[in-house]
């Protein structure tokens, strides 16, 4: 299936001149925008998007629709109505399914627009120094190419609906989410590519950049992944008593189970919402064709002004979603119902303050780990003239999601291997401790995960000395 998908993204879709589209490719340096919105489509369609592929539009319509769906339910009251009657998630599925085609048919317009006319896209820019009247990107634009590209771009993410749902039922993991992972490292040659033309140039031209930098940064790579899993995988453990019932002969009950809460509840959300809102000013105000206007964009795209607006957009989105999914008080009333207290908090609404108290300080920790993350590619990619499709890697929306699609395809094959009870195989493949709850076992889980964090920083700071006086020798 992510073969079938791959080979999707590079199929032109009907009446695009390819020939065009090679020879435009071939004079690339850098192909990808730093933080627009183009950029984070092109991402997660796995470069389809710049190769105006029958893929291009991705999952994103789906990824939109189902954002929207989940805010309608915690807003619209018949929805959340639906949503806890049986069969109700089918109905709510469906109708993010409609939801989804209706984004397809108006994004596929726009996009079959932007095909007609590439000099105002982001994400082809320079073709048109391509272009002749004998040569065009589109061979006959028009009503009829308009509507056979808008039915192509439906059919084509339709179609990766499917494959989505075909990984999820008889593969292992979240097949949406696998599928924009696998775009997301499909780009990590390219990335790898442009920073060696950008630390290591053609022979006759002067490195502009140290190739010490690039030790550095591989050792800070290994530092924002780790940081990465940690916080991913953070959370705060919520102490949760029950109360004994018997039932006949038998005792339920009387147990203290943990109520987990994470430290990013919101995921990576937060930076797709004020990605996809905080650049519409500025390309509102560059159809201004001013000066002032030309300033103001400017400073709504980089500098200090645009750090702080993103990461003010990712504070508030962090929030906003904490407030509209984690529901205090009918957790509150569900531990109420089942003879469940946390020690030391009576029940009620005292519980449901307590829990809104923890969360409202787990998610400034959240929020501001993301706006870190968030940011981090951006100055990499403006300080240290560092490509974005290279910067990428280092944090934002790409690094989080192919972090937790990994943990949660790790997490699930880990699971499915202890049902089948491998456990010879998982003793030998595992770090020992992990399940072991005792003193010794933790003391011996921890002592091996600090070999194995040393053995990678070694290995990665030989990689680094190798890759810098290779890029000496070279300059």
């Amino acid at each position: 299936m992510l073969v079938v998908f791959r080979v999707g993204t590079a199929i032109t879709c009907p009446g695009i001149n390819s020939a065009l589209l090679q020879q435009w490719f071939d004079s690339q340096i850098n192909t990808s925008a730093g933080g627009s919105v183009a950029a984070l489509f092109n991402i997660f369609s796995g470069g389809a998007l710049e190769n105006c592929a029958i893929l291009s539009l991705g999952v994103m319509p789906y990824i939109s629709a189902s954002i929207m769906l989940q805010l309608l339910t915690a807003v619209v009251p018949q929805l959340s109505k639906l949503a806890k009657e049986d069969g109700g998630r089918q109905r709510i599925m469906q109708y993010t399914r409609y939801t989804t085609i209706a984004l397809c048919l108006f994004q596929g317009y726009l996009l079959s627009l932007t095909f007609e006319n590439p000099a105002q896209s982001p994400f082809l820019g320079g073709i048109e120094r391509f272009m002749t009247i004998d040569n065009p990107l589109v061979f006959d634009p028009g009503l009829k190419f308009r509507l056979l590209t808008v039915l192509t771009l439906t059919a084509g993410t339709m179609f990766l609906m499917w494959i989505g749902d075909q990984l999820t039922d008889h593969g292992v993991g979240n097949g949406m989410s696998v599928i924009i992972a696998a775009g997301i490292v499909a780009q990590l040659p390219a990335g790898m590519l442009q920073a060696w033309h950008t630390f290591v140039p053609a022979a006759g031209k002067a490195s502009q950049v140290n190739p010490m930098v690039l030790v550095l940064m591989i050792a800070f790579l290994v530092l924002v992944i780790a940081g990465v899993i940690c916080v991913t995988q953070a959370q705060r453990k919520v102490s949760v008593q029950y109360a004994k019932r018997v039932v006949g002969r038998k005792v339920f009950g009387g147990q203290t189970q943990y109520m987990p809460l994470k430290v990013n509840y919101a995921g990576v959300m937060p930076i797709i919402f004020a990605q996809a809102i905080l650049v519409f000013p500025s390309t509102i105000v560059k159809m201004l064709h001013s000066n002032s206007a030309e300033k103001i964009a400017d400073a709504l795209t980089h500098g200090w002004i645009h750090y702080a607006l993103y990461g003010a957009m990712i504070f508030f989105f962090s929030y906003f979603w904490v407030a509209t999914q984690f529901q205090p008080q009918q957790i509150a009333d569900d531990l109420k119902k089942y003879g469940g207290y946390i020690p030391g908090v009576r029940p009620g609404k005292p519980t449901a303050d307590f829990l809104d108290f923890t969360m409202t300080r787990l998610t400034f920790a959240g929020a501001v780990f993301l706006t870190i993350i968030a940011i981090l590619p951006q100055m990499l990619s403006e300080m240290l003239q560092v490509p974005y499709i290279a910067a990428q890697f280092f944090g934002g929306t790409s690094l989080l999601i192919v972090v937790g699609v990994v943990l949660d395809t790790m997490r699930q094959v880990e699971t499915h291997l202890i049902q089948r009870h491998y456990d010879g195989f998982l003793r030998k493949g595992r770090i020992r401790g992990r399940f072991d709850r005792t003193p010794a076992g933790r003391g011996e889980a921890v002592q091996q995960s600090a070999l194995i964090w040393l053995y990678a920083a070694i290995g990665a700071l030989i990689v680094a000395g190798v890759a810098a006086l290779l890029a000496t020798r070279f300059h």
